[in-house]
């Protein structure tokens, strides 16, 4: 399992979401096909930073998560001035609720997010580890990891019942935060990359069935890691998170909902992908969502913006800054990747890899790939490294994640020997004497003469009259072992 750390201590065991299914939804999404998936998402992190636009003072937040139960809820983040939120099953799923206890006495909650004044800065930050300018930030942090995906997830701001004092309701319309759901698509062609998809839908629903919602502005940052990524790693202030504009990945979209007629869906979901590199294991997004404050059409709330196709908002029409969502894909893609030294090829009876050509393929979790080294002119293979161990050929690797494999080859030399009179020469542990060996190598020679006969002598490279010699053989060499007659 995945481990992760908050910058305090969390109350929950340190360890990351692994998504053991994903949200019924993404079966309507995701393409079909015979092929299987080339890469799988291993875990999906979210934390978000949140404004109090509420113009209450809020004493809380909640999330209603449909479909799930309780014990589907595996951690929370709890860094901030509510601690550890009530888990409890809902109507349609789970509720997690981070709330502040309230003094009867004093007639006041303990803690309290003030509203965030609208078209000003942060007066603080959004983390409790940073100053004093928290307490008037107007804005808190949140997270959840969970054993499976929820088929909804809805976040409001918990704010005192002006009809009963000292309670806590849930205040409408909800946060618009949007929640990605990850999902692989399978490669169109065999060995080609694996694409990774994080849908989002319009997280603020519209006042009546046949209106659209009102509108945010989203813009989208985007990186890709060769380590996975820990939940307490996905804040603003750490510079893992994508959020200038070398990683914008989305300049600006307007996220909407849409009715179920007059609709063509354009804007309710949005999709982001890419293609999965054969090194990477985490894919990290940072999406920041602004109201939108430009025309809407009078009769279906459709939003009108200036440039007609909404891809770049006019200065009238962003409004403020609602919250950002931090989110991450841990990912496995199967794949190889040859690496070699020396004079030599790798190549794979399936012949997807051919190294020196090409030197990594993706594969289908599962497979069994078989690599065969061939030393080039003058040299002679060593040995493996990475998934592949030892110096014989060929290996065999079974894929469930991105392997490397490396093959050494090096100089040869070439060894010659042979006898005078009768008997027989063995090298190293009594075996027999390689026709090629690797430059530098040490070689052991040893003498035994036939039934009748006696060892003399050494000629070549081997001097003297001991029965063993050992050689250094840097350059071509022949060596004679001389027998004779008792």
């Amino acid at each position: 399992m995945h481990s992760f750390c908050s910058p305090a201590t969390l109350s929950a065991p340190r360890q990351t979401l692994f998504v053991a299914a994903l949200a019924l939804i993404l079966l309507a999404l995701a393409p079909t096909g015979a092929r299987a998936q080339s890469a799988t998402v291993s875990g999906s992190l979210s934390n978000f930073d949140v404004i109090n636009h509420t113009e209450h003072e809020a004493h809380g937040f909640e999330i209603e998560l449909e479909g799930l139960q309780p014990a589907d809820v595996y951690s929370t983040f709890n860094v901030q001035r509510y601690g550890s939120p009530q888990i409890t099953p809902s109507a349609t799923g789970v509720r997690v609720r981070w709330s502040s206890a309230y003094d009867a006495a004093a007639q006041a909650f303990a803690q309290t997010t003030v509203a965030h004044a609208a078209g000003t800065p942060f007066a603080g930050t959004c983390y409790s580890w940073n100053g004093a300018g928290y307490a008037t930030s107007g804005c808190e942090h949140f997270g959840l990891s969970l054993y499976k995906s929820a088929t909804k997830t809805t976040y409001r701001w918990l704010i005192e019942d002006a009809q009963a004092p000292g309670t806590l309701v849930a205040f409408d319309p909800p946060v618009a935060i949007p929640v990605p759901v990850y999902y692989i698509q399978p490669p169109a062609q065999v060995a080609a990359a694996p694409v990774l998809a994080a849908v989002i839908e319009a997280p603020e629903p519209a006042e009546a069935p046949e209106l659209y919602g009102d509108a945010q502005w989203v813009k989208v940052f985007k990186t890709e890691l060769q380590r996975e990524v820990n939940l307490d790693e996905l804040v603003s202030d750490n510079a893992i998170v994508p959020q200038d504009a070398a990683h914008a990945e989305v300049a600006w979209e307007i996220v909407q909902a849409e009715p179920a007629s007059n609709s063509n869906g354009t804007r309710r979901r949005r999709q982001n992908q890419g293609g999965l590199s054969a090194t990477t294991r985490a894919v990290v997004r940072r999406y920041e969502i602004y109201a939108y404050t430009g025309a809407y059409d009078p009769l279906t709330h459709q939003v009108v913006c200036a440039d007609v196709l909404c891809n770049a908002p006019a200065d009238t029409e962003v409004g403020d800054f609602v919250g950002a969502q931090m989110a991450a894909a841990n990912v496995n893609v199967p794949s190889v990747t040859v690496a070699k030294t020396g004079n030599g090829t790798v190549a794979s009876t399936d012949r997807l890899i051919s190294c020196g050509t090409k030197c990594a393929s993706f594969y289908n979790a599962g497979a069994t790939v078989t690599l065969t080294a061939s030393a080039g002119s003058g040299s002679v293979f060593v040995g493996w490294g990475g998934a592949c161990t030892g110096a014989q050929s060929p290996c065999t690797v079974t894929l469930n994640d991105a392997q490397t494999v490396t093959a050494t080859f090096a100089p040869s030399v070439k060894l010659s020997v042979s006898t005078s009179g009768k008997g027989s020469v063995t090298c190293g542990a009594g075996g027999a004497c390689a026709q090629t060996v690797t430059a530098g190598t040490t070689v052991s020679f040893s003498a035994t003469p036939a039934v009748g006969f006696r060892f003399s002598n050494w000629a070549g490279a081997c001097t003297g009259t001991s029965a063993t010699c050992d050689l250094t053989i840097n350059k071509d060499t022949q060596v004679q072992a001389v027998f004779s007659k008792k």
